[in-house]
């Protein structure tokens, strides 16, 4: 499915990555001798020792799944797309996420904690790949105007940081809990922390598709934040989710996690009326 560059509004994203060995080995113990898999393995045991958390700092990571969900002005969700599918390449993916952004005249990004991870992981890949970003990079621009600014949400829409008041407070639980208060799947069986051990057994596809449902989760805390901030209201987005559904059981024999997460699936009640949002505005039928 094509979309026309004024069509796309919002570019909604998650980022899936695995720690650069050779990178970790050369810099991090460049007298141990040590290969790509000892260096992550030596990496994380230190790190567990340091701070009780072996999660690589992004700063040595190369992105090996990027989906991206085209989003209308109107929130509509236009399609989902795996960027360099199927081969996966970092340097191909950093490309097409940049020159895409480009291509649909420079949407807000929408991420959940994308400021701390996502973002930051793909400039450094801008950086590693040498792919230029000037439009991005507007640093010499007014700070209200620039595209990094913490604050400029039309650039970039964390909706870790709406929900915390930009740090105030700490969302312990993330996306998976985010998710669940809207009674979506979240997490389901794959982990982030098995990623760079699927991707050392070829396991780029599955990765993929693990990626598409964060997508979907966050997308869904997208709609509800809309909600929250008066820019949507709960009937409309009941009808998004439901049109939304109807998207992923239309693609199901083509992505299998889509199968999945529609087995978790689960309607968001409100409490008030008893219905889901999309079922407010249906005719009853009359005898």
């Amino acid at each position: 499915m094509s979309s026309s560059s004024n069509e796309v509004k919002y570019l909604l994203f998650d980022v899936e990555s695995v720690a650069d060995g050779e990178a970790i080995a050369k810099t991090r113990y460049p007298q141990r001798n040590l290969s790509a898999q000892q260096a992550i393995n030596t990496f994380r045991q230190d790190l567990l020792i340091e701070s009780g958390r072996d999660f690589i700092p992004y700063t040595y990571h190369t992105p090996i799944a990027v989906v991206a969900a085209k989003i209308r002005e109107d929130f509509s969700l236009i399609e989902i797309v795996s960027l360099d599918e199927p081969h996966f390449r970092p340097p191909v993916i950093t490309r097409f996420f940049w020159t895409g952004w480009e291509r649909y005249a420079r949407p807000t990004f929408v991420t959940f904690n994308g400021r701390s991870f996502d973002i930051p992981l793909m400039e450094l890949s801008a950086f590693r790949y040498g792919v230029s970003v000037p439009a991005w990079f507007n640093i010499y621009d007014k700070s209200y105007e620039q595209f990094r600014n913490r604050y400029n949400l039309q650039s970039h829409l964390d909706l870790h940081e709406i929900l915390t008041n930009f740090g105030s407070s700490w969302f312990r639980g993330g996306l998976n809990l985010a998710a669940y208060l809207l009674n979506k799947p979240g997490k389901l069986d794959v982990q982030g922390s098995m990623v760079q051990d699927m991707h050392a057994a070829g396991q780029s596809a599955e990765i993929s598709e693990y990626c598409r449902c964060d997508v979907l989760d966050t997308y869904f805390v997208f709609l509800r934040v809309q909600v929250v901030m008066g820019r949507l209201t709960l009937e409309q987005e009941g009808h998004l989710v439901e049109s939304t559904k109807q998207m992923l059981e239309s693609q199901c024999e083509k992505h299998p996690a889509y199968r999945a997460y529609l087995d978790q699936w689960g309607d968001w009640i409100d409490p008030f009326s008893g219905l889901s949002p999309s079922s407010l505005s249906k005719p009853v039928n009359s005898k």
